[in-house]
């Protein structure tokens, strides 16, 4: 802890007091890990400028591509890195967080009793917490507001609901998939290549 401390203050050091020219808030970095991939696709993992530039300055990223953007100091001048990858291996978790936006990514945003997209999304005990069911990935599903309100404390069978998957426990390469399905409302041109290149190329 003392090494990194002294590593955050060299850094500070190094680091001029920039002068932003245009605003560079607009101009997050995409985030690879060492082998190039995304840490993550949805949400996609973005580091806002400050990070970027502070993690080059520490020598944790290599910086792949940048802006047309400049940041500058009395004595230095910068382009703001649109592109950096970690220089050591992030190993990502197996198994993803069991969270409300997880579950709604292995459902792909679908209420899983009638097929809607989207809209207000809710999650729904499969086996009513009332007859005992627990709140896991693998008793838990999407649920639109109206189909969750028409099960109500019933089981799927009780309401005469069919739903279109199992719950289960998904992997978080699976989720990485799901979520190269909804891209970002904004893709730099620089990012596109390591977004995409190792997407399966259709006959």
């Amino acid at each position: 802890m003392y090494h990194s401390a002294i590593l955050e203050a060299n850094a500070a050091a190094k680091a001029p007091a920039f002068r932003e020219l245009a605003s560079p808030e607009s101009c997050p970095a995409l985030v690879l890990n060492a082998d190039y991939t995304p840490l993550s696709y949805y949400p996609l993992s973005l580091w806002p400028w400050q990070t970027a530039i502070k993690a080059a300055f520490l020598e944790r990223v290599d910086i792949i591509a940048e802006y047309d953007r400049e940041i500058r100091s009395p004595s230095f001048a910068m382009k703001l890195p649109s592109v950096i990858a970690l220089r050591q291996y992030v190993r990502p978790s197996s198994h993803p967080a069991f969270t409300r936006f997880n579950l709604f990514l292995r459902d792909r945003f679908t209420c899983q009793y009638c097929g809607v997209v989207g809209g207000e999304l809710t999650f729904d005990h499969v086996i009513p917490r009332a007859y005992g069911g627990r709140t896991t990935w693998e008793n838990v599903t999407t649920a639109c507001g109206p189909c969750n309100l028409k099960k109500g404390g019933r089981t799927p069978a009780e309401a005469h609901m069919h739903l279109m998957s199992r719950p289960h426990q998904p992997h978080t390469h699976k989720l990485q998939e799901h979520g190269r399905a909804f891209p970002p409302h904004y893709l730099h041109e620089t990012w596109r290549d390591y977004l995409y290149w190792d997407v399966e190329l259709q006959p």
